[in-house]
């Protein structure tokens, strides 16, 4: 019987998230919170660990300290087979430099490869909403004989200017890779949708090793990103090839999650993200315990309601509440209540996120809103309610949302 071959993963966190902002002010885009108890990189991490895949580097780089934080907390596995999944920063081993792109992060960390002599390296972005196994990937890379597969999903063309746009000839073999089009090419018989990359691969570890060293030897003629740089190398090289994420199938995962991915580059794609999961039937489920998300626990008391009163009354609908969470005669209708939010009495919460220890006033108003981490709503303040009031005072995201950062002063 041939042996397995020996796999590790790299993932890519080291992203500043600016199109985030002000979520990302005190902490990078991969430590964000989501879904009431998760973190962002939450998910990958998930993914990988489900898929068998137990020796992970996650590469850090800006405000990190939120990330390694939960990462210490979190990610902690038996170490008698070896698995692991640690934070490593840069190290500037070539000299006084950050990372100048996510292949520079990996030339500059080529050193794990030479610690751990894998086969095969996964090469996985952090900020990513969707359940897959890498496994199934991982087959088709093997039997393909690629120097890389890179994941790809259909999206909508007016989207696709996002992302690396991927164009398949036969046997998945890539045949052109353009990154972050202005005209992006459609799939053959579907004007509507492009063939998108999802941003992550799997590389062959020496032809991984051998193309981010050449793409350092560039110097300032590259860009040094894996997306804009290595693969279209390897597709120019005929050792790119694609796996169709629609594919993947996942143990206890309905057909109405088949093939849900979601990149929360923006707030807005973040506050839909958030929403998809609250639903009867929702698009993305939390409650797959065949394929779980797995994410620190804090020691918080049950969630509590109280008060059964006409008109004070404490009640979450469509909600999403976590632990800790106290409804003090307030209610909550299509949100998310992260652990340790606390609605006071004849307050009303509407299709909002509320992020950990958001304290919300006696007769206040929350709609279509995220609230970042230990911000107080006075009594009485109306949130989402006036357009023009809201844009004077917070953030406003191009369809309305109102965004409010972390530990910020909200006047009466």
């Amino acid at each position: 019987m041939p042996s397995q071959p020996h796999v590790i993963a790299l993932v890519l966190a080291g992203g500043e998230g600016k199109r985030l902002y002000p979520l990302t002010r005190d902490r990078s885009k991969p430590a964000v919170p989501f879904g009431g108890q998760y973190r962002l990189i939450d998910f990958v991490l998930s993914n990988i660990v489900n898929g068998g895949v137990r020796r992970i580097a996650v590469l850090t780089q800006y405000k990190s300290h939120s990330l390694d934080r939960h990462l210490a907390l979190t990610w902690r596995m038996s170490t008698f087979l070896g698995n692991y999944v640690t934070p490593v920063p840069a190290q500037m081993r070539r000299g006084p430099y950050w990372f100048a792109g996510s292949a520079d992060a990996i030339y500059q960390n080529l050193n794990i490869l030479t610690d751990e002599k894998p086969d095969h390296v996964l090469v996985f972005g952090a900020d990513h909403i969707y359940r897959m196994d890498p496994q199934q990937m991982l087959a088709q890379h093997l039997e393909s004989g690629a120097g890389v597969t890179v994941a790809g999903i259909r999206v909508p063309i007016e989207e696709a200017s996002a992302f690396g746009v991927i164009s398949a000839g036969e046997n998945d073999k890539i045949v052109s890779f353009d990154e972050k089009p202005a005209q992006p090419e459609h799939v053959p018989g579907d004007p509507s949708k492009a063939y998108a990359s999802m941003g992550n691969y799997i590389f062959d570890a020496q032809v991984l090793r051998e193309i981010v060293t050449a793409d350092a030897e560039e110097g300032e003629a590259s860009k040094h990103d894996v997306g804009g740089d290595i693969i279209p190398a390897l597709v120019r090289a005929g050792e790119a090839y694609v796996y169709d994420f629609s594919n993947n199938e996942i143990p206890g995962q309905t057909e109405r999650e088949r093939g849900y991915w979601r990149d929360v580059g923006t707030l807005d794609a973040y506050y839909q993200a958030n929403m998809d999961t609250i639903s009867v039937d929702p698009i993305f489920s939390f409650y797959n315990d065949r394929w779980p998300i797995f994410t620190y626990r804090p020691q918080d008391p049950p969630a509590k309601f109280v008060f059964d009163f006409q008109g004070r009354r404490g009640s979450a609908v469509e909600s999403l509440v976590a632990s800790g969470v106290l409804v003090s005669g307030g209610t909550a209708r299509r949100s998310i209540l992260s652990n340790r939010v606390y609605l006071h009495s004849y307050s009303l919460v509407e299709d909002s996120v509320l992020l950990q220890g958001v304290d919300v006033g006696r007769n206040a108003i929350v709609r279509r809103a995220i609230i970042d981490k230990n911000v107080t709503i006075p009594p009485g303040t109306q949130i989402g309610v006036d357009p023009v009031a809201d844009k004077e005072r917070f953030t406003v995201t191009d369809t309305g949302i109102v965004v409010i950062g972390k530990g910020d002063t909200v006047e009466p």
